[in-house]
This record gives C-alpha cells, sequence and structure tokens, in this order.
C-alpha cells in the first residue's frame, strides 16, 4: 500500500509540475492534486527534495517503460526510413498527451538538476530497448564509434522534441532523416559530452 500511495502522489506531482511549473511543486498542490487529505504527500516525502527524488524516479519509470513500448512495436530495424519511421512515432508521443505532460515535466526537472546531482544522477542516459535498437542499426550498418554516434542521435532528437514543445507542431520528418543520414555518414565520430540528458 504504501508503494502505491508513493506512486500516485509521485504521479500527481508530474501533473502539478506540467500544469504549474517548478514554483508551483508544493506538497499542498499535490495533495490537492491527487485528492488526498493536507498532510499527505509531507508524510511519504518529508521534503522537496525527496518530493523532487520521487516524481523524477517516476518520470524515468515511465519513460522507460514507453520506450520499451516503441521498441516492441517496431520491427526489427533494417533501413533508415524504417528507423525514421521509429523516431517519428516517438517524438509524436512525447509531444502529445501524457507524452507532452512527462516533456514539460522532464525539461523542468533537467534545469533543477543542474543545481541537484541526485537528481542530475537519475535523470543521466541510461539503458533502454530503445537506445539498444538504435546502437543494433548502426552496428547492422557498419558505423564506427557507435556509442558516441548513438548518444549524438539521441541528444539531437531530444533537442527537437524541446524545440516544438516551446514552439509548437511536429518534429519535421526531413530534420530527423538528416539526423540518421548524418549518423550514418563514415568519417570521424560526433562527440557529445556524456552525462547529457537524452531519452
Amino acid at each position: 500500500m504504501t508503494s502505491d500511495r508513493r506512486t500516485l502522489l509521485a504521479d500527481a506531482a508530474l501533473d502539478v509540475l506540467a500544469d504549474e511549473g517548478i514554483r508551483g511543486l508544493t506538497h499542498r498542490a499535490v495533495d490537492r492534486k491527487a485528492n488526498m487529505p493536507p498532510g499527505t504527500t509531507s508524510a511519504y516525502f518529508r521534503t522537496r527534495a525527496a518530493l523532487l527524488t520521487g516524481l523524477v524516479t517516476r518520470l524515468v519509470q515511465l519513460d522507460q517503460a514507453e520506450l520499451r513500448t516503441v521498441a516492441e512495436e517496431l520491427p526489427p530495424l533494417r533501413t533508415a526510413g524504417e528507423l525514421v519511421d521509429g523516431m517519428v512515432l516517438l517524438t509524436r508521443q512525447r509531444l502529445t498527451g501524457e507524452g507532452r505532460r512527462r516533456s514539460l515535466a522532464r525539461y523542468a526537472c533537467t534545469v533543477e538538476s543542474v543545481r541537484d546531482r541526485e537528481l542530475r544522477e537519475i535523470l543521466v542516459p541510461r539503458e533502454n530497448a530503445g537506445r539498444e535498437a538504435v546502437r543494433l542499426f548502426l552496428v547492422a550498418h557498419g558505423v564506427t564509434d557507435v556509442e558516441n554516434r548513438t548518444h549524438a542521435l539521441l541528444i539531437c532528437i531530444d533537442g527537437l522534441v524541446f524545440d516544438r514543445l516551446v514552439s509548437g507542431g511536429e518534429v519535421p520528418r526531413d530534420a530527423l532523416e538528416g539526423l540518421v543520414a548524418a549518423a550514418l555518414r563514415q568519417g570521424a565520430g560526433t562527440s557529445v559530452p556524456h552525462g547529457t540528458v537524452a531519452p
């Protein structure tokens, strides 16, 4: 029951963050969103830092589940077009419905993580089915420096999602096609700093 209650409160905190921003994230606001008596959230997450940690942990769980579902729904990636199809699906999910709300919360938490090492460690890119599918695709196409190229590709997609979250609309397919073409291009690998938040 305690685990279920903590999950419910973490989900409510995600909603508060998506709706009201980081300043609106308070224990009382989460109590209201979760339809719980005053003081419930503070009983499970004693401090604001604990609430943020619980929220981010839940966010990562939901993101991982989403990536696993996307990977399971797609056939094995054989062509660049199939990889782009998967990226179109992922970006669309992150810009609509519950995915959009999670994206709003994710970027707010990313900014907070600049000053919070614990949050930053939770948000660091991790292994998941989606990342592995991209890595295997690049390996199959003879790409060198696969780790850096996989990381760079996902970071760039994350940037496109952020841009469309702010400006509206979908991520253009031709932008994703350009990223995949760059990842497949032979030559020096593209390197980005490790520890950057990515899907």
